[in-house]
């Protein structure tokens, strides 16, 4: 009898839970299908995914919420029911149902919309487009909202008044190097080399001034660099160099005194026939050591060549090569001439710009021209020649910034400008620019770089340099110069020197910002002029700065009074640029007029407009 009892419990239990299992599978299978049929009856549309909002109007509570990532929405259980608190809302499933309807715009084409109860909703690609503005779903405190913009550009508001030695404007947030328009840093001359108006390459004054001025400003803005001296020929610990002959005929590396540089340096020879070959240091800095700096004197087919490890162990060589070639490259292999000059040269590389601009010359991806994380491995000698100072630092920002004021010294012209060697049209009925003419802007900026290399250094080369700029500003447009008059009454410095005049606005202002620096930086009688073409110039830009506001925006230039064309536009970037000029010029300039103009430019940008009537 107990055996028989024992045997009928475990079958009682087994019936029980198969009675349990069938239950839940039922209840599993309703609840299934009746979340199925409300889910079924959801519509589809660009605005389904609607997010918590409280509305301004009164509307209390959160009304629902849709998470986009896995389609589940919560109705707010606090209050009451959508329906119940805003009864002209016809909902489905718990969403707002919007209808399909065509929105006609001034009966040119049609544009798919939605619509609610006589409120119709247009797609914001659509007004994006029309109406020039942005906007984006962004995520804040695990909220998501949709921030809407009429600019796409930003403002910078000055720190305090501009100090003519000091930062350049906002150049500290100019990273010139890497524009699309600078085909590479020059190996040479240590500038831009830019491809505006040329893809093959030439040297413009202004983007070699903006790339001074940027360095010159991220010195004083940004922390003291870590510098790092690999070898140097004086050092009194010998470094470790390996040897690799590839059966060559070699002598070994070795420290000896130069007699033109006056101290010892390190002198490398080789045939520098095979590239397996040469004189190697290794590297044990890590990526914020991206600057290389050294003194050499070459004598003979010298090559110096950087191993770079990048993401996933791959890895890149940079070769500095004696030859007067500007760019090249092959795979991860970039080539960069740095002359043929036997004298003793001074040079300092970004090796990540060098690297991007090379790889950028070889058909690959986007992300294969910005590796990550990069560090130096190694560095090779090849050929024969002294080496000094071999370093590598975190930034080298006034290395950069005296390569561009030693460019203008260099390679100004008998009248003091710097002439644009390629030509320029800037507008239909307007005569084209030869190669050879100067920009207004390019010799204030300039202006600018040679004043702060003055203060700095005290070389009166630097300053007689950009008294010498001031030349252009004093003869017509039409004959060589840069200098034009509207209405035949107020002086204007032309960016661009077109026939007939173009009056752009941001060239004129930095060309006056030139003049300003020069003016405060020179107490010589002969800088006298200089003062009266900046006050001239600063008049006229007073008396024309209305001839630019559009009531809605600001205008580029002035082509549609010299030309009877349409007005040109600023776009945002142009327009900020003048803005940001104005509040600068404020700083310094006792008119109200400068301040209440970059005010009203601003409301502008957020979407205010001048009255009408």
């Amino acid at each position: 009898m107990r055996c028989l009892k024992s045997l009928i419990s475990p079958v009682r239990m087994r019936i029980h839970l198969k009675f349990i299992l069938v239950i839940l599978i039922v209840l599993g299978t309703i609840t299934t299908l009746t979340y199925w049929i409300r889910c079924g009856d959801i519509t589809s549309a660009p605005f389904d995914h609607l997010h918590r909002s409280s509305s301004k109007a009164g509307m209390k509570g959160n009304l629902y919420s849709l998470d986009s990532e896995d389609d589940n929405f919560l109705e707010n259980d606090a209050g009451p029911s959508v329906q119940e608190e805003f009864p002209w809302i016809r909902t489905r499933g718990g969403l707002k149902i919007l209808d399909d309807i065509d929105c006609h715009i001034n009966e040119e084409y049609t544009v798919s919309c939605k619509q609610e109860s006589g409120e119709v909703f247009v797609p914001f690609s659509f007004l994006h487009e029309y109406f020039e503005v942005y906007g984006k779903v962004v995520q804040h405190n695990g909220e998501k909202h949709f921030e809407w913009q009429h600019s796409y550009s930003k403002v910078y508001y000055p720190r305090g008044k501009y100090d003519p030695h000091g930062v350049f404007m906002w150049f500290e947030n100019y990273n010139v190097g890497v524009r699309d328009r600078v085909l590479c840093i020059s190996g040479t001359e240590g500038v831009p080399v830019s491809t505006q108006w040329d893809p093959q390459g030439h040297f413009y004054p202004i983007q070699i001034a903006q790339f001074g001025l940027s360095h010159f400003s991220k010195n004083l803005t940004e922390k003291t660099p870590s510098i790092k001296l690999l070898d140097a020929g004086e050092m009194l610990t010998s470094t470790q160099w390996t040897m690799f002959t590839n059966g060559q005929t070699k002598f070994p590396l070795k420290r000896v005194f130069e007699k033109i540089a006056q101290k010892k340096v390190l002198e490398f020879k080789t045939d520098g026939s095979d590239t397996d070959s040469g004189f190697t240091i290794t590297s044990k800095e890590d990526s914020n050591h991206m600057i290389l700096a050294f003194d050499l004197m070459m004598k003979a087919n010298v090559t110096l060549s950087v191993t770079i490890l990048g993401g996933k162990h791959t890895i890149y060589k940079l070769h500095y090569v004696m030859t007067n070639s500007l760019l090249s490259a092959q795979e991860k292999e970039v080539f960069f001439g740095i002359g043929t000059s036997r004298d003793w040269m001074k040079i300092t590389r970004d090796l990540i710009v060098d690297l991007q601009k090379g790889l950028m010359l070889v058909k690959t991806s986007k992300k294969e021209t910005k590796p990550r994380s990069p560090r130096v491995r190694d560095i090779t000698l090849r050929g024969w020649g002294y080496i000094d100072n071999i370093t590598l630092c975190s930034s080298a920002h006034m290395a950069h910034f005296f390569a561009a004021a030693n460019w203008f010294v260099r390679h100004q012209d008998e009248e003091g400008g710097w002439p644009i060697m390629v030509s320029r049209r800037l507008f239909p009925g307007m005569a084209d620019l030869a190669p050879g003419w100067y920009s207004a802007m390019g010799q204030g900026q300039a202006i600018s770089v040679l004043t702060r290399a003055f203060k700095v250094t005290g070389n009166m080369t630097y300053l007689y340099t950009a008294m010498k700029a001031v030349k252009p500003f004093k003869v017509q447009s039409e004959s060589h110069g840069v200098m034009t008059t509207f209405a035949g009454k107020y002086v204007w410095y032309e960016e661009y020197p077109t026939i007939p005049s173009s009056f752009v606005l941001n060239g004129f202002i930095y060309s006056l910002m030139g003049l300003y620096d020069l003016k405060m930086t020179c107490t010589h009688k002969d800088c006298k002029e200089v003062t009266k073409l900046y006050e001239d110039g600063m008049i006229s830009l007073k008396k024309l700065l209305p001839l630019f506001d559009t009531g809605s925006g600001s205008l580029y230039d002035l082509r549609h009074y010299t030309l009877g064309v349409a007005p040109n536009l600023a776009r945002w970037d142009y327009h900020t640029t003048h803005i940001n000029q104005l509040l600068l010029l404020s700083t310094f300039e006792n008119d109200p007029i400068l301040k209440s103009v970059a005010d009203r430019w601003i409301g502008y940008m957020k979407g205010k407009r001048a009255a009408h009537n």
